[in-house]
């Protein structure tokens, strides 16, 4: 049996052995243990084959920072208080006008306008919109039903003012 078939004696060198012995034919007698020395330890043909870009130093621009702005945020006056909205991350934006208005006053506004039940409170549901919400036990803030949703802030558009507060905190 020469080992071809299957099961038997396999009687085929090994990986690495492979690759010495076919080296040796390629040299023409050159010593291999040289070129391998001055790669460190990888010959020339190994390091072609894995290496997936040649050593090119290429010189990269330096990364320089964005200038943030220096113009301080704007403090626009709620149209439904009149007092000045300090924190303009929790201000949102007005139904009619477009203008920014204060959180609590949307609520409170709101809450005006509805009839509101013992456990019942206006609360905001998110993505612009607030709901009126039955809370069965009011300790208990996890079990609620949604009576009411009232779509405050349109989804498809952006207010003018909220791109101008977000440049001051991002640049890209």
């Amino acid at each position: 049996m020469n080992g071809s078939g299957k099961g038997g004696n396999n009687r085929r060198r090994s990986f690495k052995r492979r690759e010495r012995d076919s080296d040796k034919g390629q040299n023409n007698g050159q010593n291999t243990q040289n070129n391998s020395h001055r790669n460190g330890g990888k010959r020339n043909d190994d390091l072609r084959r894995y290496e997936k870009a040649p050593k090119v130093w290429l010189d990269r621009p330096k990364w320089v920072p964005p200038e943030l702005s220096t113009e301080p945020i704007p403090s626009p006056d709620c149209p439904y208080c009149g007092k000045p909205i300090n924190d303009m991350s929790m201000a949102i934006t007005d139904k009619g006008s477009g203008a920014p208005v204060h959180f609590d006053c949307v609520i409170a506004r709101l809450a005006e306008g509805e009839i509101l039940e013992p456990g019942d409170a206006v609360t905001y549901i998110g993505g612009g919109r607030f709901g009126v919400v039955q809370f069965p036990n009011p300790q208990d803030t996890q079990n609620f039903k949604i009576k009411k949703i009232v779509e405050w802030e349109d989804k498809e558009s952006r207010a003018d003012w909220r791109k101008d507060i977000s440049d001051h905190y991002s640049v890209v």
